[in-house]
């Protein structure tokens, strides 16, 4: 794949978080709540997985996983705390706002990651990276515009999925 190719890919990737945040926000009013919706939607994504390896005939390789470090197991758990919260969060704050804090969490932890050569080579991070970082936040308060007050009929902290908490 090119890299045009792979960067619309990504765009296209990255437009489906919202719509996934949405339809886990409708699955945990089913499913008893946010942790219900994260495991729903991790044991589908786990099977959609499994079909894909059976059918492309991909081996799973776990060959000595008992003796791979501890922390190798942390992706799984980061990504069912991400999942869950962002079920939790996306009726409170909106698809929009919900995407643009996460950005902005990935964008700043990022730039720590790679300044201090987190499970990689280090990548200095410079004026020209902050600037970026910085018009990323500044993206984030024009989007979720904490200054506005809620639309008419809905108070601050009712759900955009019809249960007020």
């Amino acid at each position: 794949m090119n890299l045009l190719g792979a960067l619309l890919v990504a765009v296209l990737i990255g437009a489906m978080l919202p719509l996934q945040g949405l339809v886990n926000a409708r699955l945990g009013v089913q499913a008893g709540g946010p942790v219900g919706a994260a495991f729903v939607s991790f044991l589908v994504g786990t099977a959609m997985l499994g079909l894909y390896l059976l059918a492309t005939r991909t081996p799973l390789t776990l060959q000595g996983a008992a003796k791979w470090p501890a922390w190798i197991w942390a992706g799984g758990a980061l990504g069912a705390i991400y999942v869950a919260c962002f079920t939790l969060l996306i009726p409170r704050i909106g698809a929009a706002g919900m995407v643009c804090l996460a950005v902005l969490g990935q964008v700043t932890a990022s730039l720590l990651l790679d300044q201090f050569g987190v499970l990689q080579a280090p990548k200095p991070v410079d004026a020209l990276r902050i600037l970026g970082a910085l018009l990323v936040l500044a993206g984030v308060v024009l989007v979720v515009a904490p200054w506005r007050s809620p639309a008419p009929g809905r108070s601050s902290d009712q759900t955009r999925i019809g249960n007020p908490r």
